[in-house]
């Protein structure tokens, strides 16, 4: 049995293809099958059920693809271990960032991180939260940043900043007259909301309190982005929510509709997350120092109240 076989069956397993899998580990198709071929003989059992389209693990394939992931992660950290004996800090590193954080966040720390740390090449993806976690599990991702807690047992988090919540309110709203809002004068009913799939939707809806007494059937607008959200609420259709470092860039005219809250600020929690097997930790740690440096200057907010980002409705 080798690291090699092992390595094989996870993108089989993750492909459910032997030809996607080959060119995704850039060896032939008959090289690759022959090595699961190999393993599975000398274990005396079927890893995959052929017959199946696409390929499907068997029960016991299930298990070995389990353990092998672990195995394949674990062979990963000897090399880790000699980077962090060398103080190397390089390589390639696959980093997630959910949508409402990419925009605003990436363009403040992209550049000094890449100057202070010119021999780590980012692979930086957007995902949603649910994305991020599956594929930091099946180890398809060194990190991500997300709104958190995540409330999960294989991933870790250090947290980078509390980004609070900021109303924005146009010109005839019942609210756009009052200097301070407080969380008590939110109403979903007149909410405009993010999609469905976006922990920033999950997190407003966990702060409007009333939303769960109130029925599936209301009229309810969503966008799959802040930006539209915006200018839907300026054509008269309701109030958002944005995050705080969004509002950094919005246009002068539309200052005058930016209301904050009360103290304790409602806010979201932003961390950094990695698996628990902490590979490539001094990159990890490299991101932590450069994010944490740029945007405290940013976010000078001390009295936050953190607001869940895990759905309501779990």
């Amino acid at each position: 049995m080798t690291i090699t076989q092992l390595y094989y069956v996870l993108a089989v397993a993750e492909n459910q293809n032997f030809t996607k899998a080959a060119e995704k580990c850039f060896v032939t198709q008959p090289t690759l099958s022959m090595q699961i071929q190999k393993l599975e003989e000398q274990l005396e059992v079927q890893i995959f059920d052929r017959s199946k389209k696409p390929i499907e693990l068997t029960e016991i394939g299930k298990k070995i693809v389990n353990q092998a992931r672990n195995i394949v992660n674990e062979s990963y950290r000897i090399q880790d271990i000699v980077d962090q004996q060398k103080g190397f800090i390089g390589g390639e590193f696959k980093l997630g960032i959910i949508p409402t954080i990419m925009p605003t966040l990436l363009p403040m720390f992209l550049k000094a991180f890449i100057k202070k740390h010119p021999k780590v090449k980012l692979k930086i993806e957007e995902l949603t939260t649910e994305e991020i976690i599956e594929r930091i599990t099946e180890g398809h991702l060194d990190a991500a940043i997300a709104a958190t807690p995540l409330e999960n047992e294989t991933i870790k988090e250090r947290v980078l900043y509390f980004e609070p919540f900021v109303s924005y309110i146009p010109k005839g709203h019942r609210l756009h007259s009052n200097k301070k809002i407080k969380i008590s004068d939110l109403d979903i009913s007149d909410m405009l909301l993010l999609e469905d799939g976006h922990c920033f939707r999950d997190g407003v809806i966990n702060l409007c309190k009333a939303f769960k007494n109130q029925t599936n059937d209301q009229f309810q607008l969503e966008s799959g982005s802040i930006e539209t959200l915006i200018k839907l609420s300026n054509e008269g259709l309701g109030m958002t929510l944005l995050p705080y470092l969004h509002t950094l860039d919005i246009k002068e005219d539309e200052k005058e509709n930016l209301h904050h809250f009360n103290e304790p600020t409602p806010a979201r929690e932003v961390s950094l997350i990695y698996h628990k097997n902490e590979l490539k930790i001094q990159i990890v740690e490299a991101l932590q120092d450069t994010i944490s440096g740029i945007v405290r200057g940013a976010i000078a907010f001390q009295n936050v109240e953190i607001i869940s980002p895990l759905s309501s409705n779990k």
